[in-house]
């Protein structure tokens, strides 16, 4: 799993439009036809005729939810998209657990400023001094566990159930020389959040889950996000993805979810939207920790001219202004959320392909119709 935005640069029947389903936070559903979005639902299932097995798209506009989805949640079953399914969000977890993570800062018991081995001294003995700030921000310089051949291997042979513990694939990242001097450089790592996670378990006592699920999510109001080792994901569910050597695609939703703190959560569009509405708002932790949050390093180099990295939350250019948000790729998925700095415009798009596996052109698409249907909020509300 690597950055999201690096896996889609680097590189099925198709189902008509149903209806999109109800908002689980209760706000209006706005008919697609009716909603002039013709364009954008060309755009969905184009990406579709070029391989993906289905792809959804949710836009939130205060208030107002325009939900589009082409192709299949489930091939086998032939099962449509829907904006209900719950699928793997990747790295778009890694802003939940940097929520956590500051949510500890407000309570006095971690320091973005400490060293981690404070919090993880046998792990980070004798290694170099980075802060809790520098794994948040990825200019930690530590080395990424997915860079590692040894984590891929049982997973590429075909034993999807491998575990790896959080600890054991941070101990075969540190076994390797920093990347970058701590501090330096931005380098994206999963090491970084894997970190973040063991040091939220070791400063609450209680598994990271349990955090996330008492602090994060149910503060967020969130009804369909999960973050548990479990390889079945809750039903309804987005089927995940991958082509092996031009073959026909192999399901892959069964494999472990090994990435952890960095990647391991479980959500549908309509709560990941949510998420970011309400932590945009100010409403999951205090003003000067949101402002620490935003407070970003250019993060141009890896993840494409105009970006920045904050806290986990990450700063996107768009045509109409910039957005904030994350993206995500876990085996199988690849998802993006913008949101506008108050939360109050949003939009979400999901692939249940691995980036990996799909054809070149769809990741300049996929990002294409993201800003298209970003903006296209922007635009609608300007002429109300």
């Amino acid at each position: 799993m690597v950055s999201a935005a690096a896996a889609l640069v680097a590189g099925l029947a198709l189902s008509a439009p149903a209806a999109p389903a109800a908002a689980a936070d209760g706000s209006v559903a706005t008919p697609l036809r009716e909603a002039g979005t013709p364009g954008l639902q060309r755009a969905l299932d184009q990406l579709v005729e070029d391989g993906a097995p289905g792809a959804l798209l949710y836009s939130y506009d205060r208030g107002h939810v325009t939900a589009l989805q082409s192709g299949v949640a489930d091939i086998a079953a032939g099962t449509p998209m829907r904006p209900r399914e719950r699928y793997r969000i990747g790295s778009l977890t890694k802003t939940y657990v940097s929520t956590a993570v500051l949510q500890l800062v407000a309570k006095h018991r971690v320091e973005l400023k400490d060293p981690a081995s404070r919090y993880l001294p046998r792990l980070l003995a004798g290694k170099p001094r980075i802060t809790v700030r520098q794994l948040l921000n990825h200019t930690s310089g530590v080395y990424d566990f997915n860079d590692d051949p040894r984590v891929l291997a049982p997973y590429l042979k075909g034993d999807l159930g491998h575990v790896w513990t959080p600890r054991r694939l941070a101990r075969i990242a540190l076994s390797h020389e920093p990347v970058a001097r701590p501090g330096t450089a931005y380098h994206y790592s999963n090491t970084n959040y894997l970190l973040a996670g063991l040091v939220v378990q070791a400063v609450t006592g209680h598994r990271l889950g349990e955090v996330l699920r008492h602090r994060v999510f149910s503060r967020a109001n969130l009804s369909a996000t999960t973050f548990s080792p479990s390889r079945t994901l809750p039903a309804p569910a987005a089927h995940g993805y991958f082509v092996f050597s031009g073959h026909q695609p192999t399901d892959i939703t069964s494999l472990y979810p090994y990435p952890w703190a960095s990647g391991a959560a479980v959500s549908t569009a309509p709560d990941v939207a949510r998420f970011y509405r309400r932590l945009l708002s100010g409403a999951l932790m205090p003003r000067r920790l949101m402002a620490a949050m935003q407070t970003t390093v250019d993060a141009s180099s890896e993840d494409g001219p105009g970006t920045a990295y904050g806290l986990g939350l990450e700063r996107f250019p768009t045509p109409c202004g910039p957005a904030w948000g994350h993206g995500g790729n876990f085996p199988g998925y690849v998802t993006y959320v913008y949101s506008s700095p108050s939360g109050s415009r949003q939009t979400v798009l999901l692939l249940n392909e691995d980036p990996a596996s799909l054809a070149p052109t769809v990741g300049h698409d996929f990002l294409r119709l993201l800003n298209r249907a970003y903006c296209r909020s922007e635009a609608t509300t300007s002429r109300s």
